[in-house]
């Protein structure tokens, strides 16, 4: 199911043993749009300070009742290594926290989460050998390919031919844990709008910049369905909206390992 990334602010993440804080924003991998970790407050139990948790360890959502169980422990969590959110998380600091919950690498194999397209029970049939955690460690230590979502709203958005906009938010697929559609604000055109551009209709980001580049044109944006935030995206909207660019649907082929997009550092 589709859900508007603000509904994930404020939702209860619960461990086996007590509450462990509210979710504030996500980590996203800038490659597959993937989310990786949540920022959680803990509050008073932990200081108030700020921690990551992995989908890799959510037993069930409920969006409605506003919760997320997690198959963790307040110690577990509290004896997690630190790691500072106001900062980009290197690959470094996640081959630590992965070690240390027993987490597979992401990045280890040819699908959205590593060996499979759904994080949902992979930490207790995956775990990843210590001599190839050490050899991806050695490899892999300076890469960073993470982004938090506050970070990213608010970027101007380059069409082919010209700006036509800022990010404005985000479209989750709560299955997948993954970034289905970027909102954008077309604040440039008037009357302004908001529409749903695709991660695979996204040529660059370049974090230097503050810019999103799409590989669309302004008025192909300016056109496209609107997006209304107050109402459930349908599977119709979806028709429309893929029907509008001329693009094949993502559902035709659910089984492809990742996505296309690359990010630029410039």
């Amino acid at each position: 199911m589709l859900r508007d990334a603000s509904e994930l602010q404020g939702l209860v993440i619960r461990a086996t043993d007590g509450e462990l804080g509210t979710a504030q924003q996500f980590y996203f991998d800038d490659q597959s749009w993937a989310i990786r970790y949540f920022v959680v407050e803990t509050g008073g139990w932990f200081d108030g300070k700020k921690v990551l948790i992995s989908p890799y360890s959510v037993l069930k959502s409920d969006w409605d009742a506003k919760h997320i169980d997690v198959g963790l422990t307040k110690k577990q969590v509290q004896d997690s290594p630190s790691i500072d959110t106001h900062l980009p998380v290197s690959r470094q600091h996640e081959v630590t926290y992965l070690g240390y919950y027993g987490y597979p690498y992401y990045w280890s194999g040819p699908f959205l989460w590593g060996p499979g397209n759904y994080p949902s029970g992979m930490a207790v049939r995956t775990i990843v050998p210590q001599r190839d955690r050490t050899d991806q460690n050695s490899e892999r230590a300076n890469e960073t390919h993470l982004r938090s979502t506050e970070a990213v709203t608010g970027y101007h958005v380059e069409a082919t031919d010209g700006e036509i906009g800022h990010v404005h938010g985000f479209i989750l697929d709560e299955d997948l844990w993954s970034i289905r559609y970027v909102v954008l604000a077309t604040t440039n055109w008037w009357p302004g709008k908001k529409v749903l551009v695709s991660p695979d209709w996204i040529k660059k980001v370049s974090w230097g910049e503050d810019r999103l580049f799409t590989s669309l044109t302004r008025e192909a944006i300016k056109d496209a369905p609107e997006y209304i935030e107050s109402r459930k995206i349908s599977r119709d909207y979806e028709d429309d909206l893929f029907a509008h660019y001329g693009r094949a649907p993502y559902w035709q082929d659910e089984t492809e390992p990742k996505s296309s997009f690359s990010a630029s550092s410039v």
